[in-house]
């Protein structure tokens, strides 16, 4: 089946530490930041009263990889923004007592009450599912289907000889195979290096994702019957014979009724959390966060 994409819901929670307690810790006398090496970190961002500093948001960094160094420190300066949020709301509404419970930490619990109680769970109707199910119908089918056999010719990744030599043996079988395809299965038992060897090669019936990615990409693309080059993958060269292709077909309503169901209880209750975090915004000014943000694009 065509698989709904999985969308988990906002974390809120990226430390164990309170964004006061960490942010506090190196602070001096006159609250002018963090210091380092006897200096104070430089702070450009402020939620209301709160400084947090550069050395806050590198901290943060750690839990945030992305592909741009500006683009993990925008996300780690957004989490610690919408932690110290959620934490004010939550001490103004006096859910600021301690509650943790070991595995958590008292803002954890804090801020998961905090959530609990001012947003409501809104379970889609069968009317809204139908809908979603009739205006996405490629998304629901069963997956395509290969039925592939192949002989493996082995060679590590950094050998280069290695990897020279069972490329060119590779180009000899597939040239033997296209001579007299009946000596596929014979020629898997004596020159294949995969347990599949012992059936012929025969891999059986495959879906997309169930082999190591770059075969995968490459099988997929080819049309039915014997690759005319071989397949590289990490594991050496493949022979590769596709036996036959499956279509996926579509499901019925009832089938993913229960996962359009949880794909749009997910996708309300992230909308209603970034309508809740922009009303804390305006209570509790941020001053930076733009900045910060404007210079990851």
């Amino acid at each position: 089946m065509g698989q709904l994409p999985r969308i988990l819901p906002i974390t809120v929670i990226d430390s164990a530490q309170p964004v006061p307690a960490e942010a506090g810790h190196h602070h001096d006398d006159a609250g002018q930041g963090p210091r380092s090496l006897g200096q104070p970190a430089p702070c450009h961002l402020f939620v209301d009263d709160l400084a947090i500093s550069e050395a806050d948001i590198a901290r943060e960094m750690q839990h945030h990889r992305a592909m741009r160094p500006e683009q993990a420190r925008a996300d780690a300066a957004r989490a610690l923004v919408v932690r110290e949020l959620l934490r004010r709301e939550a001490v103004r509404l006096g859910l600021d007592e301690g509650q943790g419970d070991g595995r958590h930490s008292d803002e954890e619990v804090q801020i998961q009450r905090l959530i609990e109680q001012v947003l409501e769970d809104r379970v889609p109707s069968e009317e809204d599912c139908r809908r979603y199910f009739a205006q996405n119908p490629e998304r629901f089918r069963s997956a395509d289907r290969i039925r592939v056999r192949h002989i493996l010719l082995a060679a590590p990744a950094d050998d280069v000889a290695g990897r020279f030599k069972a490329r060119t043996e590779a180009e000899k079988l597939i040239a033997q195979v296209q001579e007299q395809p009946h000596l596929f299965a014979d020629l898997a038992a004596r020159h294949s290096q995969c347990p599949s060897k012992t059936d012929g090669g025969d891999l059986g019936w495959l879906q997309r994702g169930q082999t190591t990615p770059e075969f995968d990409r490459q099988v997929f693309r080819l049309r039915q019957g014997l690759a005319g080059f071989p397949v590289e993958s990490r594991w050496g060269y493949h022979v590769v014979m596709v036996d036959e292709h499956e279509a996926g077909q579509p499901l019925s309503f009832e089938q993913v009724q229960p996962q359009i169901s949880d794909y749009l209880e997910l996708q309300v209750r992230q909308r209603d959390i970034q309508h809740y975090l922009q009303e804390l915004r305006e209570r509790y000014p941020v001053r930076g966060l733009d900045e910060i943000e404007a210079q990851a694009e």
